[in-house]
């Protein structure tokens, strides 16, 4: 019982230095906007053409889905519930749409703007590349569908609410009522009361899987 709270210590202590880590690196981000933006006023004035594109990936042009290497993998199930992916996930930056092996997916090319995840709980479905982007940053994606009890859905908002590097989101396609997403690992729960809710979250929140561990999440994509 002793190691077990040392290491939940340890892993908040962690996240909380990541956070601090991110914040230095968005007052960077913000003066370098700044210069950003002077230099692009700059051009508009000689006569320079900006392109602007949506955060939502939409090109404005074909709608033909780009490829994604997870397709050629498969989920193996442990004896702890948890499906592994077995197999490459792509991790390429993409602006149209992408057909994922999995509803929800866990990982795979992916939109270059990540969805926040600062215990960002969404109440409207939201765009699968972006999810994923945040998926690489090491987050625990809660989603549910129709079938999940209302008690459920706004006991687990609260602990997605207190939890840094997860975020939550309805999904109307999923197979199971609730199901809980990392980068190359889901699996379902039965409520929000089921232990490896806990479970979960202490080993893939900012856990080994994380492809870019301490990675921002927040001042992407809001909804």
């Amino acid at each position: 019982m002793g190691s077990a709270n040392k290491s939940s210590t340890a892993r908040k202590a962690r996240i909380e230095e990541m956070r601090r880590a991110e914040q230095a690196r968005e007052r960077r981000n913000r003066i370098l906007a700044i210069v950003a933006s002077v230099v692009i006023v700059g051009g508009l004035v000689a006569g320079g053409v900006v392109l602007v594109r949506s955060q939502s990936g939409d090109d404005g042009g074909s709608d033909t889905a780009a490829s994604d290497s997870s397709a050629k993998g498969k989920f193996t199930t442990g004896k702890d519930g948890v499906k592994t992916w077995e197999g490459d996930l792509a991790r390429n930056h993409v602006t149209k749409a992408v057909k994922y092996a999995s509803e929800p997916p866990v990982g795979g090319d992916h939109n270059p703007v990540w969805q926040n995840c600062n215990g960002d709980v969404y109440t409207k479905k939201i765009n699968n590349t972006n999810a994923v982007h945040s998926l690489e940053h090491g987050a625990v994606w809660v989603t549910y569908n129709a079938e999940a009890k209302k008690a459920d859905v706004d006991a687990l908002a609260a602990k997605v609410k207190k939890t840094p590097y997860t975020l939550m989101s309805p999904m109307d396609d999923q197979k199971d009522p609730i199901m809980l997403s990392a980068w190359g690992h889901q699996r379902t729960v039965t409520s929000a009361s089921d232990p490896n809710v806990g479970k979960f979250f202490e080993k893939f929140v900012q856990g080994q899987q994380t492809p870019e561990p301490g990675a921002a999440c927040t001042n992407g994509l809001s909804q």
